[in-house]
């Protein structure tokens, strides 16, 4: 697993070991970050969360172009190491903020996000879950953009959310999606 782009373009990233954690494959990142481009233009001083995050492939990739902080959620250990130790080989601590817990153990958000990025257990429904607790509780602002990965049968659609676009990538589904208007 590498970076695809950014300041540490083509570094490695450690995945934990065993079957636990899925991570997003460089191909699906690339898509993904391919559709946030066409629509944020620049990552510059976004505040990303990267939840289920696993290894943080996603968050760090966010960093690599440059947002200017990431929170990372999680609450598998091995996960957790791999985690810690990817944000320590980059020395990107001071712009990163691990989280061991739960993403529905999140409270209120001081102000909402610029950029969230999902990828629950397949098939667990666990992202649209979360989603729509964060809605309740501020994380979620009229400029938040959000990206559900999901197997590709799964149901992405949230209530309060509108989905963007949808690519589907080998066995994954990559959802983009903004708060619908009344909400």
């Amino acid at each position: 697993m590498r970076i695809v782009a950014g300041q540490w373009r083509g570094r490695k990233l450690l995945a934990p070991p065993g079957e636990t954690t899925r991570p997003t494959s460089d191909r699906t990142r690339e898509t993904l970050f391919s559709m946030l481009v066409s629509r944020l233009g620049s990552f510059e001083a976004l505040k990303v969360a990267d939840l289920f995050a696993g290894s943080g492939a996603l968050g760090i990739e966010a960093l690599s172009r440059g947002a200017g902080t990431c929170l990372f959620v999680e609450t598998d250990a091995a996960a957790l190491r791999a985690l810690r130790s990817n944000i320590a080989n980059l020395q990107a601590a001071p712009q990163t903020d691990v989280r061991a817990a739960s993403v529905l153990a999140l409270g209120p958000a001081p102000a909402p996000l610029d950029l969230i990025l999902l990828d629950p257990p397949y098939g667990s429904g666990a992202g649209v879950v979360a989603l729509e607790k964060l809605q309740r509780l501020g994380w979620i602002g009229p400029a938040t953009w959000i990206s559900l990965e999901t197997a590709l049968k799964e149901d992405a659609k949230v209530k309060g959310l509108e989905i963007d676009s949808e690519r589907k990538v080998g066995k994954a589904r990559i959802t983009l999606l903004r708060l619908a208007p009344s909400a």
